[in-house]
């Protein structure tokens, strides 16, 4: 059973969990519909034009206070030998949550304005989203620390 902050301090595992996370997001993004899609759509656009390589370098540095806060609900998940999908589906709220706590202090902290509106935009329907994307992150989780 891996630690999540062991697999990400890990350099040759981490640029396959970043890759891996830009994977997810940009999967989750194309799934959009409706008018909340065209929203994170265009943010999401927004956010890769303002320079090359930017979800990969965000995640990157955020990736080790990511898996602080989910590694407890991933250490859980594999003592219990549950199935990660069905583990974090039924906690996709406190995971969601974990993770906006520390992007709220990091976009409180920021000084890129356009980066800091195009968040606090789609802040409000942000753990619906991260909820949507349980089944993918599960299965990110359980490929590079299983």
């Amino acid at each position: 059973m891996a630690s999540l902050v062991d697999v990400v301090s890990d350099t040759s595992k981490r640029r396959q969990v970043v890759d891996a996370c830009v994977d997810l997001i940009h999967a989750e993004v194309g799934d959009k519909r409706g008018v909340s899609g065209l929203a994170i759509k265009g943010s999401y656009k927004m956010v890769k034009s303002l320079r090359p390589g930017m979800i990969g370098m965000a995640m990157d540095g955020l990736l080790d206070d990511f898996a602080a806060k989910v590694d407890p609900f991933w250490l859980e998940c594999q003592e219990q030998g549950a199935n990660p999908r069905a583990f974090f589906t039924q906690r996709q709220g406190q995971v969601a949550n974990a993770l906006l706590g520390i992007t709220d202090d990091r976009a409180a902290k920021t000084p890129n304005k356009t980066l800091k509106k195009a968040y606090e935009k789609l802040r409000p329907q942000g753990v619906k989203h991260i909820g949507e994307a349980m089944p993918r992150f599960a299965d990110l989780l359980q490929k590079h620390a299983s």
